[in-house]
């Protein structure tokens, strides 16, 4: 691991306890994961993530105990208190939003969440997910970069719908009109509809071809030619347009758009952190698409380095593990082993193998790269 990546998160988990030295005992984190049921790979992905940092780190009073929640919040709750009566005060974890109720009785631990989701959460659960203020930061910044000042957010009616909302605010992400759409494709066409007018600039076509019929103008009928070969007449309103949305619903999206004549050629399509999808490759009609992410550089070599070990691909979710578990044992030591509060209330900046990350009133967001997506490529632009 980098010398620069060595202080960052323990600031953040470290911050609401009693000054506690550790010394030469044994130093304890509760690792909270899905390790049977439905999410057991994912669960999986992180323990394997983290005992290739352990591994690194390689020293045995530094220990990480696993507990499986089985994806569901009682159960998550159960193996706290287990811990908690050991002594254990520090948690990576639980993975999933929907497991951190109830973990506020615990008001001495820290919990941090591989969750994305900051609203509602416990005042002791710090989310350490690739948030939507991180990613509307970098898009704001992108924005700024081409010069983009007409941008149309589309955020699909789904349960993040707050969060994306949040995100808008907090970045101060200039916009010049935020819809809201269904993700059922037969509405989601006639809400796309709506919002880039098409209707009427389908109409602007159908009248400037009678117009011309009807007129003496020379040249007309190459003029009523090269009209016919269009879907509309008129300039879009917007010069970007910021996808709230994901995976199979993404495509809906800009589908919906190419119908209604809205083309990545004239307007920058732009999505949320896609994590490297391949299959946006397929969309060549929907190309050029960006979107904020982690370092791909770095993100590719742990993959390999994670293949080479297990003979899978991790979950995504595994990398920000590796950096929780490295930083958590690398400021420690730049604290001489003690924990306080006033490592929470500083102001921390941090680069991990995810990049940047950044700590600031019980949050933690990251300075994430943009990327974009072209033919069978992904681009790096900042």
């Amino acid at each position: 691991m980098k010398a620069d990546i060595r202080y960052f998160l323990i600031v953040v988990i470290l911050a609401t306890f009693p000054k506690t030295t550790y010394g030469d005992s044994q130093i304890k984190i509760g690792l909270l994961a899905p390790f049977s049921g439905e999410f057991q790979s994912v669960g999986k992905s992180v323990f394997n993530s983290a005992r290739i940092a352990v591994d690194k780190i390689n020293n045995e009073n530094f220990i990480i105990l696993p507990r499986d929640t089985k994806g569901n919040n009682l159960e998550t709750l159960k193996q706290v208190e287990s811990l908690y009566i050991q002594g254990v005060r520090i948690f990576i974890g639980p993975v999933f939003n929907k497991n951190l109720k109830g973990l506020e009785k615990f008001k001495d631990a820290q919990f941090l969440s591989l969750t994305n989701k900051i609203l509602n959460n416990p005042e002791n659960v710090i989310s350490a997910g690739i948030n939507a203020k991180s990613q509307f930061n970098a898009i704001k910044k992108y924005q700024e970069l081409k010069n983009l000042k007409k941008t149309l957010i589309l955020i699909p009616k789904k349960d993040y719908k707050e969060e994306i909302e949040r995100a808008i605010k907090d970045s101060k992400f200039k916009a010049k009109k935020v819809f809201y759409y269904d993700t059922e494709p037969t509405k989601l066409t006639k809400q796309i509809e709506k919002v880039t007018k098409y209707n009427i600039r389908k109409q602007n076509l159908e009248d400037e071809i009678k117009r011309l019929e009807n007129s003496n103008e020379a040249n007309k009928e190459k003029k009523i030619e090269n009209l016919k070969k269009r879907d509309t007449l008129g300039k879009i309103s917007y010069d970007s347009v910021v996808i709230a949305d994901f995976d199979e619903s993404l495509k809906s999206v800009t589908t919906s758009l190419l119908y209604t004549d809205v083309s990545p050629k004239k307007v920058s399509f732009i999505s949320l952190n896609q994590w490297f999808d391949k299959t946006l490759f397929k969309e060549t009609a929907s190309q050029p698409i960006s979107f904020p992410s982690v370092n791909k550089e770095n993100f590719d070599e742990f993959r390999n380095k994670y293949k080479e070990l297990y003979d899978y691909n991790p979950n995504q979710l595994s990398l920000i593990t590796y950096d929780l578990v490295g930083l958590l044992y690398y400021l420690l030591i730049q604290n001489d082993f003690e924990i306080n509060e006033d490592f929470f209330k500083r102001e921390s900046k941090f680069k991990g193998i995810s990049g940047v990350f950044v700590i600031k009133n019980k949050e933690i967001n990251h300075e994430l790269n943009f990327y974009s997506v072209q033919k069978d490529t992904f681009i790096k632009i900042f």
